[in-house]
């Protein structure tokens, strides 16, 4: 067994929700953090059958994409669907979790899986979030900034890309003079002290703040840390709506979308006329991806697979590139691998199991 929130922790590690759209729902939806759980079951929905086939399978908590609430409930009688659930899941003491559009925007996430699923290489975020890094500037002795540069480097600051433990240094003069209840590192109390310092400078995701200042006054030496955090507008690399990557090799257009059709289970696609002769670059976002398509045709990309285009928006690609509308359901079914995946490599004793309910509420004849 392991502690509900033990598993919450490793989640919101993968997709931290404070990266969900304000629409969303995202995060505990039923249940205690503190409660022991014995299995987990992996869903894309968390409808009536599945919380009957997590009661017949023994799991306590069902792990979904899409949360069962998206807006507050007045009441819970038990006259929708969503109400059902809810009562069954309390009755029977079974949490559920959603990871929803937080999961969507990180670059390990849904859409990364869609590309791995379609062979693309040289994958990268399609619309990259702004305003979601910040830059700390901190002052210390030259004597001790090598310790200070591992604290912060190891709490998450200075990850750029590719590259970590990026900073930039400079060296100067700092003074200070402390008064009768000081108790300095470095010279003595009610003498002004001129020291060497050098000042260090380092971008970190936003969401790491609290532990970066943390290593930094853990590591300091001064009785007092002079530090000046920075909101950055800069555009996140690794977070953002969308993906786009690159085949191998070009592939005939109609050839690719076979590919789409085995590899995505897809049993329709819905199209734009097939103006492009050999597909390359490839963008994709899983669920409703229509507000990416602008995104889509500024990467230049022949194609883009989506889902929930109306019948007006297919008119919007102007013959520069091709729109492929697969299904909601079918964008992103392997969510669930995803999921299932990294929690066993993070849990390896614990049981993860995998839906065997088919969530999609779409048929085709």
């Amino acid at each position: 067994m392991l502690p509900l929130q033990d598993i919450i922790q490793e989640l919101e590690r993968l997709a931290p929700l404070r990266l969900q759209e304000s629409y969303d729902n995202s995060g505990l939806i039923t249940g205690d953090p503190s409660m022991n759980i014995n299995s987990a079951l992996i869903c894309l929905d968390s409808t009536e059958a599945v919380i009957d086939e997590a009661i017949r399978r023994g799991c306590n908590l069902v792990i979904a994409h899409h949360p069962i609430v998206f807006s507050g409930l007045k009441k819970i009688t038990g006259s929708s669907y969503i109400e059902r659930v809810i009562i069954k899941a309390i009755q029977n003491n079974i949490a559920i979790y959603a990871i929803h559009t937080n999961l969507d925007n990180v670059a390990q996430g849904v859409n990364a899986k869609i590309c791995e699923q379609l062979g693309l290489q040289k994958t990268r975020i399609l619309a990259p979030m702004a305003n979601q890094l910040k830059k700390l500037v901190t002052f210390t002795p030259i004597a001790a900034s090598a310790a200070v540069k591992n604290a912060i480097f190891n709490a998450g600051a200075g990850d750029i890309g590719n590259y970590s433990e990026c900073s930039f240094s400079v060296s100067g003069d700092g003074s200070f003079k402390g008064n009768e209840l000081s108790d300095p590192h470095i010279g003595k109390k009610g003498e002004r002290h001129v020291e060497k310092e050098e000042r260090i400078e380092v971008i970190f995701p936003s969401g790491k703040e609290g532990a970066i200042l943390s290593a930094l006054m853990g590591a300091h030496p001064y009785e007092e840390v002079a530090y000046n955090i920075y909101s950055l507008t800069n555009l996140h690399p690794h977070l953002g709506a969308g993906m786009v990557g690159e085949l191998e090799e070009p592939i005939k257009t109609e050839a690719f979308l076979d590919r789409i059709k085995d590899r995505m289970k897809a049993k329709v696609i819905r199209h734009t006329a097939l103006i492009k002769k050999d597909i390359q670059t490839v963008a994709v976002c899983g669920g409703s991806g229509s507000f990416l398509l602008n995104e889509a045709k500024k990467a230049t990309a022949d194609i883009f697979i989506s889902a929930d285009f109306k019948y007006h928006q297919f008119f919007d690609a102007e013959d520069k590139i091709i729109i492929a509308d697969i299904g909601h359901f079918e964008t992103e079914q392997f969510t669930i691998n995803l999921i299932g995946d990294y929690l066993r490599e993070k849990f390896t004793t614990f049981a993860v199991l995998f839906t065997e309910t088919n969530t999609n509420p779409i048929y085709y004849h």
